[in-house]
């Protein structure tokens, strides 16, 4: 049985509607969704895709090491 494994993903809006989900702690693991109930299940078959791809290739599966924080800050441009 595989261990349980928990994520924080990242939702963000796109232009044209809809969201772009990204999984900081797996790079290059990424979804998109109309919802954000969407962007959840699909970020879920996302995760899942990626650590086989991982597993299959002999590589580790990176852990979370805390929670991502998100943080704003201000520049002049």
């Amino acid at each position: 049985m595989s261990p349980v494994r928990t994520y924080s993903i990242v939702v963000e809006p796109e232009p044209d509607g809809g969201y772009f989900v990204t999984v900081p702690a797996l790079p290059g693991c990424s979804t998109r969704g109309k919802t954000i109930e969407e962007c959840q299940a699909r970020a879920v078959e996302a995760i899942e895709t990626h650590i086989a791809g991982l597993e299959a290739d002999g590589e580790p599966v990176p852990e979370e090491r805390g929670t991502p924080q998100l943080i704003s800050v201000t520049v002049a441009a």
